[in-house]
C-alpha cells in the first residue's frame, strides 16, 4: 500500500507533463490506480500556484526558481566601516538602495543649514564689530551694519545706535546657535546612517513572512485566590 502511494506521488507530475494540461490555481486532478490487491486506489493533485509551487496531498514541492537565493549575506561590521568611509556606502552594501535618498537628503539639508546660518552669523558678527568700532555712524549702504538692515530701514528706525547694536549682538548669537545645531544634526544623521547599516545587516535574515501573526481576542480570567472572574484582552504573537 505504502509503495503504491509513493509511486502515485512520483508519477503524478510526470503524467501531467506528458498530458500538457494547462492548470489554474485551485484546479485538482483525480487519479485512479488499481492493482491485483487493491482496487480503486485514488489520489488527488491540487494546484496551489502554477507559477511558484504545487501541492500533492499534504506535500508541498516548491519551484526552485521561486526561492532563488545567491547565498550572499551582509556582514554588519563591514557595513558600518563602509558607511563610516562615506555616507550611504553601508546602505549600498546592504542593497537597501531606497534608503539613499533619505541619507543624502538629510545630510544635504543639514549642510545647507550650516552654510546659510554660518553666513548670516558672519554678516551680523562683522556688523556688530563695525558699529562698535565706528565713532560716527556711516551712511554708506555698503557698510556692514547698514547692509544687514531690512530694506527701507535706517539705524534710527531700529531704535537708535544702542538698541541696534544690541539687536546685532542678539542676531549673531542666534545664527551661531542655529549653525551649531546644524552641525549636531549632521553628526546625528551620519551616526543614524551607521546604526541603520548595522541593524539592517543584522536583520537581513529576519523572517517577515505572513507566518508572523498577531491575534487579539477577549478572555476570561479566574482568580483562584479570591474566587473571582474578570474579563481581559488576550494578545498572542506567533513567530515562526
Amino acid at each position: 500500500m505504502k509503495k503504491l502511494l509513493v509511486v502515485i506521488v512520483l508519477v503524478c507530475p510526470l503524467w501531467l507533463c506528458a498530458q500538457q494540461v494547462d492548470l489554474q490555481n485551485g484546479d485538482s486532478v483525480h487519479l485512479s490506480l488499481s492493482s491485483g490487491a487493491d482496487e480503486g486506489i485514488q489520489d488527488t493533485l491540487v494546484v496551489l500556484d502554477n507559477r511558484d509551487e504545487i501541492i500533492i496531498g499534504d506535500t508541498i514541492i516548491t519551484d526552485p526558481a521561486a526561492t532563488w537565493d545567491d547565498g550572499w549575506r551582509p556582514q554588519p561590521m563591514k557595513a558600518v566601516w563602509l558607511g563610516a568611509l562615506f555616507p550611504g556606502l553601508g546602505q549600498i552594501y546592504n542593497r537597501s538602495y531606497w534608503k539613499l535618498p533619505i541619507v543624502y537628503g538629510g545630510i544635504m539639508g543639514c549642510v545647507y543649514a550650516i552654510a546659510w546660518n554660518g553666513k548670516m552669523y558672519n554678516d551680523y558678527k562683522q556688523a556688530y564689530w563695525d558699529i562698535l568700532m565706528d565713532a560716527t555712524l556711516s551712511t554708506d549702504p555698503t557698510k556692514s551694519y547698514n547692509a544687514v538692515l531690512p530694506k527701507g530701514y535706517t539705524v534710527e528706525m531700529m531704535g537708535g545706535r544702542n538698541t541696534y547694536t544690541q539687536t546685532l549682538n542678539n542676531k549673531q548669537n542666534l545664527y551661531r546657535r542655529y549653525r551649531d545645531i546644524g552641525i549636531v544634526a549632521t553628526v546625528a544623521v551620519y551616526a543614524l546612517s551607521l546604526i541603520d547599516a548595522f541593524v539592517d545587516a543584522q536583520l537581513f535574515d529576519f523572517d517577515i513572512s505572513p507566518d508572523l501573526s498577531m491575534n487579539v481576542s477577549p478572555q476570561l480570567y479566574y482568580d483562584y485566590m479570591n474566587h473571582q472572574r474578570s474579563a481581559e484582552m488576550h494578545l498572542a504573537i506567533t513567530i515562526k
